[in-house]
């Protein structure tokens, strides 16, 4: 199956466009997972795949936001929990849950979703960047708007500071 040139372009740059790189119509994709009431997307290119929740193994001396270690098809993938790194609520996980697991720079990561909606496509007429919205704002790309709300675009790469790297790390060479 051939790729546009659209799907090349988010695909090699893993960015959605919010430089102006792509036209207005051009069409960028993100994976759209829920937590609580709220939508977040990434990059469909930073996306290996979407599982479901299993049993997250503990990894002592690892950053408060890393809830542990899941042993993906052989390899061993750290989980973010993504309600503390986003100040929400904590809740105990769920069969129902699901990993999206992703590839950041440097590793690859599990996030702990509520549920995972699909893909969403949308052009970049409808996308507002991170810095015309509040300059320095952590962890988001963009703001993607749509008739029934918003959906939150993250940078995965901005997920862990570098002293949460490193801890991580640290935590895995040790376990």
């Amino acid at each position: 199956m051939g790729r546009t040139e659209s799907q090349r372009k988010v695909g090699a740059s893993g960015r959605a466009g919010w430089d102006g790189e792509a036209g207005p119509n051009i069409q960028n994709r993100v994976v759209v997972f829920v937590l609580g009431d709220q939508r977040y997307g990434l990059p469909l290119a930073a996306v290996e795949r979407v599982v479901r929740m299993v049993g997250v193994t503990p990894l002592p001396q690892a950053p408060e936001i890393v809830l542990g270690v899941v042993n993906v098809q052989g390899r061993v993938i750290p989980v973010l929990n993504l309600r503390r790194r986003f100040r929400l609520p904590e809740r105990d996980f769920a069969l129902t849950d699901q990993l999206v697991i992703a590839r950041t720079a440097g590793r690859p990561v599990a996030l702990a979703a509520d549920a995972v909606a699909g893909v969403l496509e949308y052009s970049t007429q409808q996308a507002v960047g991170a810095c015309d919205i509040v300059p320095g704002i952590e962890y988001v790309e963009g703001v993607v708007k749509l008739a029934d709300g918003l959906v939150l675009i993250h940078d995965l790469d901005k997920f862990l500071s570098l002293e949460e790297e490193t801890a991580l790390d640290r935590a895995i060479e040790s376990a």
